[in-house]
């Protein structure tokens, strides 16, 4: 049996059970701190923190068009997972451009051939930074998208160049650069999206919307 006959034998008990004291605590804060609730938390801020891409340069994190989210052209926020598993064109637009004419009404045959039977999605992004082609509020640009019989996704007027550009630009120029620089050169640029949200291609102004089949094909 043990006895604690002189000081330094109760002193060594002391540090011996403040030891003990302290694993136990320890041991008690790992359990606390690695249980499935607080890892689920701590994986829910991570995500959150590329969802909302709050830093400059977040967007450049991302895996895919996936991981962005934009206001509708009525200011509802949309998850761009929706598109999951669909091929895309994602594009910028204006209202009162040359290539205004041909590339609406060649994006809405489009959309009309090719939305049921292949699954096919456009999104297409209102932008002013062109020579101030596309001046008008979300509200006469919807009216504008009505009188084209537009049926495809619509969103909310956005930059596509510079520091404020919309994160989800940002990150279809960092994956697809252009050529003289990656930054977009004009209206209705248009960025192919295959069905793993990966931007896979882009085609500038002079490319029209239905010559863009061919090579959507290698994506159905």
């Amino acid at each position: 049996m043990f006895t604690c006959s002189t000081g330094i034998g109760v002193t060594t008990v002391n540090l011996l059970l403040v030891l003990v004291a302290v694993a136990v605590v320890g041991d008690e804060l790992e359990e606390q701190f690695c249980s499935s609730d607080n890892l689920d938390s701590v994986e829910s801020s991570c995500s959150h923190s590329i969802n909302t891409m709050s830093s400059p340069d977040s967007y450049k994190s991302a895996n895919s068009i996936y991981e962005f989210t934009a206001n509708d052209i009525k200011g509802e926020p949309v998850s761009l997972e929706k598109y999951r598993g669909h091929v895309c064109i994602i594009v910028n637009v204006a209202s009162q451009c040359g290539y205004t004419k041909n590339n609406y009404a060649e994006l809405v045959e489009l959309y009309d051939e090719y939305a049921e039977s292949k699954g096919l999605r456009i999104l297409a992004f209102p932008c002013n930074q062109f020579a101030a082609q596309e001046p008008g509020s979300n509200a006469e640009i919807c009216q504008f998208m009505q009188s084209k019989n537009v049926k495809f996704d619509m969103f909310e007027k956005v930059n596509v160049n510079g520091n404020d550009a919309h994160p989800l630009w940002k990150y279809l120029k960092h994956k697809q650069g252009g050529t003289l620089g990656d930054f977009i050169k004009w209206n209705f640029t248009k960025f192919i999206i295959d069905k793993n949200g990966q931007p896979v291609e882009r085609h500038g102004p002079n490319t029209n919307p239905k010559d863009l089949v061919k090579f959507l094909e290698k994506y159905w």
